[in-house]
């Protein structure tokens, strides 16, 4: 039966469908990639591409590659990201790009700097403002850009200018970049009410801005909870004024009090907040900073504060006592950060965080793909009662055929679907698995490697399953290549 050719040819929407999935097949070869960019961007995910596939991307002809590449968040080298911005004919695309590369911490070359920087755009001019290593002189130029936006941007990199560039942006001719400047200017110098209310500023001025000791005071006693919220978050306020929040009515704005760096635990303790199990947990910024310091983290990792050890637990490095208690803790989300994020992870807690958790988007494969995941003697859980330690079973390097074969037929799908993954699976136990009731089963049994040609001819025909069917690793890569052959 051919894949091509006899009275039942695929018809165009299928194969349309072939070059859009198959360059999700690894085996697939570096040409082959280049040319499905023309019909296939969702390749573009795939974080493991040749660099020579990523680099024909940049200078792709289609603008709608190219800006996928930098959706896609591809780890670009400054080189690539100056080709990529400065290939763009549009300048409203130039400087949409330009933001992508500084929200992704991306550099640029010394020429992409200047180009941008000089660019008869604004917008462009602006967006090169915000890079944080935009060359000193460049950066001054903007801060006297004629045009008011690119010199409200500029105050963004208040630090690096010079005190007389300071001034100019503080006496600015334009109103929007007064404001601009005033706020990194009272990163150090009290904010007055008057200056707040008068500029319109809002939440960034009360978390950011040094505060004046009255106006400060007005805000931990606001009516409007988000308002004291905010100034909650501000790390310049003085210690009885975070006492007072500390007491505050909103569980919020007690939970900001918190998290804050300056408390010890003992005030920490004090502080009745509530933190859901359950909700989403972020990183503390002050936290993260301080992860190379072992007694930070031993600080952290003891608080009774739920956010404080989930934090720590985020270091990719962390000292052995750390760990240790780290991997006792009663929070799940902590054990299971600690799984995702650090290399000490203990392999008897990544056995235990195996058995509720499988992965997410963000750490594909953990706990079982850490280095520290137990490999060797695993056959003494081919029994055991619990699903997910009995499949560990097949990982120990003396399990056998036999014992796959049994797993294929095991009442557990899970189970069944580890045992579809098993290049030792018999070829007729991959074609059984074709029909297992449970349609992640029939998924991985769909790529298996044993499959008979004429079967995977048929499941690539079919549209239900030709998804699955092309990342199976037997498709002869001259198949691939006709595959990949345009419409006509």
């Amino acid at each position: 039966m051919s894949l091509f050719e006899g009275p039942m040819r695929p018809p165009e929407l299928l194969r349309a469908g072939w070059r859009e999935w198959l360059g999700f097949n690894r085996a697939v070869p570096g040409d082959v990639l280049v040319r499905l960019l023309d019909t296939a961007t969702d390749l573009l995910w795939r974080k493991d591409l040749p660099p020579g596939v990523v680099d024909a991307a940049v200078d792709h002809p289609d603008r709608n590659v190219r800006s996928q590449l930098a959706a896609r968040r591809h780890p670009l080298t400054a080189a690539q990201w100056t080709r990529l911005i400065l290939a763009e004919p549009g300048s409203a695309r130039r400087a949409l790009l330009a933001e992508d590369a500084v929200q992704t911490g991306a550099e640029l070359t010394a020429e992409g700097y200047e180009r941008l920087a000089g660019d008869a755009s604004a917008l462009v001019r602006a967006a090169a403002a915000r890079f944080p290593a935009l060359p000193g002189a460049l950066r001054a130029a903007l801060a006297a850009d004629p045009d008011a936006r690119v010199r409200a941007v500029a105050c963004t990199g208040w630090e690096l200018l010079a005190p007389s560039a300071r001034e100019a942006l503080l006496g600015d001719a334009d109103s929007g970049v007064r404001a601009a400047a005033l706020l990194r200017h009272h990163a150090t110098h009290p904010l007055t009410r008057s200056v707040f209310e008068e500029q319109g500023f809002g939440d960034e001025a009360m978390e950011t801005c040094r505060l004046e000791r009255r106006f400060a005071e007005y805000l931990c006693e606001h009516e409007d909870a988000a308002r004291r919220r905010s100034v909650a978050r501000n790390p310049h306020l003085d210690p009885d004024l975070v006492a007072v929040l500390a007491e505050d009515d909103d569980d919020n704005v007690r939970l900001q009090v918190s998290v804050r760096p300056e408390l010890t635990e003992e005030q920490r303790v004090a502080v009745r907040a509530n933190v859901d199990p359950d909700g989403i947990r972020h990183t503390l910024p002050w936290v993260h900073a301080l992860h190379d310091d072992p007694e930070a983290m031993r600080r952290c990792a003891a608080s009774s504060h739920l956010l404080l050890r989930s934090s720590a637990a985020r270091a990719r490095r962390l000292p052995p006592d750390v760990v240790e208690r780290l991997a006792r803790d009663e929070d799940p989300v902590v054990r299971l950060f600690l799984a995702e994020s650090c290399d000490d992870a203990p392999a008897s807690m990544l056995l235990e965080v195996w058995t509720w958790w499988n992965g997410s988007f963000s750490f594909p494969g953990r706990p079982r793909s850490h280095p520290n995941f137990p490999r060797r003697d695993l056959l003494r859980y081919a029994d055991d009662p619990h699903h997910r330690l009995r499949q560990l079973a097949l990982d120990d390097p003396d399990s056998t055929a036999v014992l796959v074969e049994r797993f294929s037929r095991d009442p557990h799908w899970e189970v069944r679907r580890r045992a579809a993954e098993d290049p030792r699976l018999s070829t007729a136990s991959a074609v059984r698995l074709l029909d297992d009731p449970h349609e992640a089963v029939r998924e991985t049994a769909v790529r298996h490697g044993r499959l008979p040609a004429r079967t995977l001819v048929r499941l690539l025909r079919d549209r239900r399953t030709f998804r699955d069917a092309l990342v199976n690793p037997t498709i002869p890569v001259a198949v691939m290549r006709r595959m990949a052959e345009p419409a006509g």
